[in-house]
């Protein structure tokens, strides 16, 4: 009992969270619908019948687009849980096999968060359209740049639809004061504007909580105000939610009433919200609060508007600013309906009749209000066009240029006969500590391994490859996150970790200590899985068998391993030092100072030391593995990445030399350094420059 009702309160207070941070558009987007459709030649048409008909058509798109299509269906789709053009293209990956980027293993299907009931397609005969993917590169290009057209389109809206909504709610104080002119207006807006954002950093839980109540009030405000105006001004309004006055609308109007179209369109911003935050809130939640409030009370606003306009229609403002999302908000939910034809087919695995009838249903009525949304180009339309265009640009460089890096590091990997000619010392010497070699690859030895070799003929007696990999599911669970396995034979002590992330993790470590004692943890728990044969093998090449080992953590994960926390450099002595390590204590201090004096912050951090509390094991040689393991990160970890300079071929096309040598360059130079994205400590970090002819 007491359960339940915790569970009523937990949905409850979502209803109510809800309302501030995802219906903000849509309950401020009756301050510009009507007179940005009854801008241009259609402001010609003041009869009652034109009001009436404008309604129909406003009506009905919030009611066919809000209503049935995004809070009927759309809330029902999602990719455990999470909503939004990522989730559809993630689903689309996964299932349709429409990823460019060839770092697929067979342990992806595996995590929990992979399949789902009802997604699987392991049992679905294979189509000539289905294995489409597989054949035709072009048709997962032509996907990449319509979900990145998607994003940019949705970007772009970020940008414009608070200053359009904030402006609009100024402009409705020249009401009261015919002398505020256009530099306080504009003031005022950008006072707002810099308020809201300086309140989004305090994080989405404090925002909803703070505007919630002020969107509940301006919902009841215009909702009684619509009543008011429904009740005194035209009853007759009612008659309006007939589809024939949209009929009779068009009859009187003709083209000019299709090109207002773009107008009506507005009713409907921010509804791609209700989709992209079904993983914040709940799909019930969001679905409760639109239906049973947000949905009556911009109905009846509506209403009440039409009422008005119908007796007082020269009070009808025009609007620069109203027209310019007119466009951006219809491609994208245009986008997103093709994604969702395309994820009933090769996702959920329905017949190519039904794809295509849901396309046809929802994407011709929406492709008449993109068509009728681009007329307006001119007249404010070419700003969401000329921001989505640079975003979209960006971000398809970005891509190109990381998907040809890891192309190169595929073909020029290293083989593992040359690893196993080497012998156990590879050749080199071999001295005390750990080291980290991150690497995109999740099978093969990177050559930058080989580069580090060739210039410094020593590494340390424990290497590992860590692949940084970002799977296409929302999150992957932490005791899912770390697949270990061997590369040659044990002598060789060199392991492989797959850290796996999904694109909404967040690293949420307090700092490497946390990151060390796991992947330490994660190849102790291989080395005993292994011993038992309890790990599961997948194709890599690793090993002498050609099998690479990867496992998930037991029940057992750490039970023996003791942690102990200290900070900054307290609880550490030279003398304590020196029973572990062979550093002298001279090297020791100079060590500490050059951390302290090089990272300030090193000092306030909490340290994380790990122990072996259970040394009872079955077996020796496993017990003698873990230990040289333990011993090892006694001396130090450190942490080996490329530090790439990228370079198109010289004989390449212009273009290509364009994108590679003049953007993608700018764009690595001014984004944040792979180590920072890693969270690498900066004292413990080895960068080897690697020339990448692309």
């Amino acid at each position: 009992m007491d359960e339940n009702k915790t569970r009523s309160k937990h949905f409850l207070l979502l209803v109510y969270q809800s309302f501030g941070i995802v219906f903000g558009d849509l309950a401020t987007s009756p301050l510009y619908v009507y007179r940005s459709a009854f801008a241009g030649r259609l402001r010609h048409y003041q009869s009652e019948e034109a009001v009436f008909g404008a309604f129909s058509v406003i009506f009905w798109t919030l009611s066919f687009f809000s209503l049935f299509k995004y809070a009927v269906f759309m809330l029902s789709v999602n990719d455990n849980g999470e909503g939004g053009i990522f989730a559809l293209y993630s689903l689309l990956c996964r299932h349709g096999k429409f990823s460019l980027l060839p770092n697929q293993q067979a342990s992806d299907e595996e995590l929990s968060t992979y399949q789902h009931a009802g997604y699987s397609n392991r049992s679905v005969p294979a189509s000539s359209f289905r294995r489409l993917p597989d054949r035709d590169k072009k048709s997962k290009l032509a996907l990449l740049i319509l979900v990145l057209m998607a994003a940019s389109m949705a970007m772009t809206l970020g940008v414009l639809t608070p200053a359009i909504s904030v402006v609009s709610s100024i402009e409705g104080l020249k009401v009261q004061s015919n002398d505020l002119n256009h530099r306080i207006m504009v003031a005022l807006a950008g006072v707002l504007l810099l308020s809201l954002f300086v309140l989004q950093y305090q994080g989405t839980h404090k925002v909803a909580f703070i505007f919630s109540p002020v969107v509940l009030l301006w919902l009841l405000s215009i909702a009684a105000l619509g009543v008011y105006n429904i009740m005194h001004w035209n009853p007759r309004i009612y008659e309006a939610l007939s589809p024939i006055y949209i009929y009779r609308f068009f009859r009187l109007t003709g083209i000019d009433g299709w090109i207002s179209l773009g107008g009506a369109l507005l009713c409907i911003t921010g509804i791609d919200i209700l989709f992209t935050e079904v993983g914040q809130f709940s799909a019930s939640s969001i679905r409760v609060a639109f239906c049973f409030f947000v949905y009556p009370c911009l109905v009846l606003q509506y209403m009440g508007q039409a009422a008005f306009l119908s007796k007082n229609f020269s009070a009808i403002s025009l609007s620069f600013y109203a027209s310019v999302p007119g466009i951006a908000s219809m491609t994208l939910i245009f986008i997103t309906t093709s994604l969702i034809s395309l994820s009933i087919y090769f996702v959920w695995h329905k017949g190519l009749a039904l794809a295509l009838s849901f396309f046809i249903l929802f994407g011709t009525i929406e492709l008449t209000f993109l068509f009728s949304s681009y007329i307006r180009i001119l007249q404010g339309g070419w700003v969401p066009l000329l921001l989505s265009s640079i975003f979209l640009f960006t971000m398809f460089v970005w891509h190109y240029g990381s998907r040809k890096k890891y192309l190169y590091d595929q073909n020029h990997k290293l083989p593992m006969k040359w690893i196993l000619t080497l012998g156990s010392d590879l050749g080199i010497v071999r001295v005390p500590g750990i080291g980290l070699i991150y690497t995109h690859l999740a099978n093969g030895v990177p050559a930058t391994f080989s580069h580090f070799l060739t210039n410094l003929p020593a590494f340390y007696q424990i290497i590992v490859f860590v692949c940084d990999k970002t799977v296409p599911v929302p999150f992957v669970p932490q005791k899912e996150r770390y697949l270990v396995g061997r590369i040659g034979p044990k002598s060789y002590r060199m392991y492989r970790c797959i850290v796996q992330n999904g694109y909404k993790d967040v690293n949420e470590n307090e700092n490497e200590y946390d990151f060390e004692n796991a992947l330490i943890m994660s190849i102790a728990e291989f080395i005993q899985l292994e011993a038992e044969g309890g790990g599961s093998g997948t194709p890599d090449g690793g090993s002498i068998g050609g099998r690479l080992a990867v496992v998930k953590s037991s029940e057992n994960f750490g039970k023996r391993f003791g942690i102990s926390k200290s900070n900054g450099f307290e609880g550490t002595s030279s003398s304590s030092l020196n029973i572990t390590s062979s550093k002298s204590a001279t090297l020791v201090k100079l060590k500490m100072m050059y951390d302290e004096q090089e990272s300030p912050e090193v000092k306030f951090k909490t340290r994380v030391q790990l122990t072996l509390v259970d040394t009872r094991y079955k077996d020796s040689f496993v017990k003698e593995e873990v230990m040289r393991l333990m011993e090892a990160k006694k001396f130090g970890v450190a942490y080996v990445i490329g530090h790439s300079n990228s370079k198109a071929k010289w004989n390449s096309p212009f273009l290509k030399r364009f994108l590679i040598n003049i953007v993608y360059s700018f764009l690595r130079k001014n984004c944040r350094a792979p180590s920072i994205a890693l969270s690498i400590p900066q004292t413990s970090l080895i960068e080897v420059g690697m020339n990448y002819t692309l």
